[in-house]
């Protein structure tokens, strides 16, 4: 699985592909200089099942810990793994 991101002043996302193919993707908002907000993940139907989320969830995760940034899950997807997994919650806003 490759992740990919795309990023500007305003919003970006993380794009995961498997073998060349779209296969999910994690969308966020700035909301200010140093947090963002996560408000959308979505995984195309044919890779359900196969951690397409949580790898893009990690990514996320990474990238907020080099960047120094927070992050505040409001997509339901991104809240309910951040409960379940207590070691992300360090970048939590």
């Amino acid at each position: 699985m490759e992740i990919k991101q795309q990023n500007n002043e305003k919003n970006g996302m993380f794009e995961a592909f498997i073998d060349g193919k779209h296969a999910g993707e994690m969308t966020y908002t700035w909301a200010g200089e140093d947090k963002f907000i996560i408000d959308h993940t979505g995984v195309e139907e044919a890779y359900n099942g196969l951690g397409v989320g949580m790898n893009l969830l990690n990514a996320v995760v990474d990238f907020a810990r080099k960047e120094n940034k927070k992050v505040i899950p409001l997509c339901p997807f991104a809240s309910a793994m951040f409960k379940k997994h207590t070691e992300l919650q360090d970048v939590l806003a």
